[in-house]
């Protein structure tokens, strides 16, 4: 089986208090935050943020497939994992397959990716919304997560190896949604801790005996469901010392549905010894388990910034905003006119560019360009550019402004020209920042989001971002 060789999380920058639940509707509140994704966030995006921090850490080794996972897609009846395919800048040969519409799909994209036999990229990302005042909105949490499984080389080594895997299905209906419906409706939970407990025990038994241990010599034990009393009941029937079984994030971050498995595994990795026992276990319309071995080359490729101090990072964002940006509460719009979707032709034709923010490089005199040109602005050579991809490429803030009259649903607009390290100057919008502390000179980073939404068309491109420590960046 392909092993671990890179991984990467992504939490969005805002958060919501749940009190400020209670102070709005009178209940519905409790302790902690949950993560917010932006307006100008989907799982499409996410899953582009968190499959970039996992890419980094192994820059000589290209997957050969993408296979991702969401229970909230940005498109049905259309590839999402094409666009992550192209924000990545992947070569056309790499596969992009879809594992949509239940939280179990995250298992599945890991399972597929260890079976594999080749380089293959999972990802998984999730937005959890439900109806003001419920449980799945107190409770849920927005995030995502990326691995690369692999057979490992020299310079990306297996970080950590499966032991041993065991699955268990059953069909019986607990939690759902149809296409359409905002929110999903669930039965009792008691009735889920029946329905999943003696699963969860079969199969974390047959993990165990496969990897020949005992609970007690697992270093960390994860478990990820919708269901709090189901989860309880699987981590006792793990038999792990208690000191196995750390944060679940749900106070912090809230239940990442699709992600949260791989959330936890990616805080795991971030922490782990060589040869710690990791133990997976995902209760979602059935039970699936995977214990991992760390490797020592851990201690030396984990991923740039840990999750612990993603969940610091952060701002705070008001429950009527966040209402809006999940589409409970509509308010009035600029009077300007309505966005346009854009036209399919032309987005084609420039997908290096929209999807992947690759400029040109003039080979002439050196001078590079965004957008790409054929025509150097410099020295007038025709066609002899050579393609540079600036995603990952920091910049500087040269000048700014602040537009209050624009289409937005997080009004104001600012919009700064950014100038590139090596050269380049840009003009594009910011995004996770407060106006008032933006500043000529601040350095930012390119983040892959979704511009708008027009006539049921995405607009992704690429907007600058602070660069702040808890960006996975």
């Amino acid at each position: 089986m392909n092993g671990i060789v890179t991984y990467g999380a992504y939490l969005p920058y805002f958060r919501l208090d749940r009190k400020a639940i209670g102070e709005a509707l009178g209940s519905g509140g409790g302790k902690g935050t949950r993560v917010v994704a932006s307006y100008d966030e989907d799982t499409t995006s996410m899953g582009v943020e968190a499959a970039r921090a996992a890419l980094r850490g192994a820059p000589t080794l290209a997957p050969s497939a993408i296979y991702f996972a969401t229970a909230e897609p940005a498109y049905l009846d259309k590839t999402n994992a094409t666009a992550i395919h192209a924000a990545l800048a992947l070569d056309d040969s790499v596969m992009a397959y879809d594992m949509l519409g239940s939280i179990r799909s995250g298992a599945g994209v890991m399972r597929a990716a260890m079976d594999a036999g080749r380089p293959t990229l999972a990802v998984m990302a999730d937005i959890r919304t439900g109806l003001p005042g419920g449980a799945d909105e107190r409770e849920g949490g927005d995030g995502a997560a990326a691995f690369l499984l692999a057979g490992g080389d020299a310079q990306s080594p297996v970080l950590a190896e499966p032991v041993a895997s065991a699955s268990v299905t059953a069909e019986f209906l607990e939690r759902w949604r149809v296409p359409g419906e905002p929110a999903s409706r669930q039965w009792e939970e008691r009735f889920g801790e029946h329905a999943y407990g003696p699963l969860a025990e079969a199969a974390i038994a047959s993990a165990l005996k496969q990897a020949g241990v005992t609970g007690s010599e697992l270093a960390t034990v994860i478990v990820a469901g919708p269901h709090g009393r189901a989860n309880r009941r699987a981590a006792a029937a793990a038999g792990a010392k208690a000191t196995a079984l750390g944060d679940d994030l749900t106070g912090t971050v809230g239940n990442t549905g699709t992600a949260h498995a791989g959330l936890l595994l990616a805080d795991a990795l971030d922490r782990a010894q060589a040869d710690d026992l990791i133990m997976v276990v995902s209760l979602a319309d059935g039970c699936d388990v995977t214990i991992w071995k760390a490797t020592a080359p851990l201690a030396t490729h984990r991923q740039r910034v840990p999750v612990t101090d993603q969940v610091k990072a952060g701002g705070k964002v008001a429950y009527a905003t966040f209402l809006t940006w999940r589409g409970f509460l509509r308010r009035e719009p600029p009077r300007r006119p309505d966005p346009q979707a854009p036209a399919a032709p032309p987005a084609f034709r420039a997908e290096a560019w929209k999807f992947g923010f690759t400029g040109s490089r003039c080979q002439a005199c050196g001078t590079r360009h965004l957008p790409p040109t054929r025509v150097c602005l410099k020295c007038r050579a025709v066609d002899r550019m050579a393609a540079e991809r600036m995603a990952d490429v920091p910049a500087t803030i040269a000048t700014y402004t602040v537009d209050r009259l624009a289409y937005s649903l997080s009004p104001p607009v600012v919009v700064g020209v950014l100038d590139f390290e090596g050269g380049g100057r840009f003009t594009c919008e910011l995004t996770d920042v407060d106006p008032a502390a933006v500043k000529i000179g601040n350095r930012v980073e390119m983040t892959f989001r979704r511009l708008m939404t027009a006539h049921d068309v995405h607009n992704y491109f690429w907007k600058a971002r602070p660069v702040r420590s808890g960006n996975n960046s």
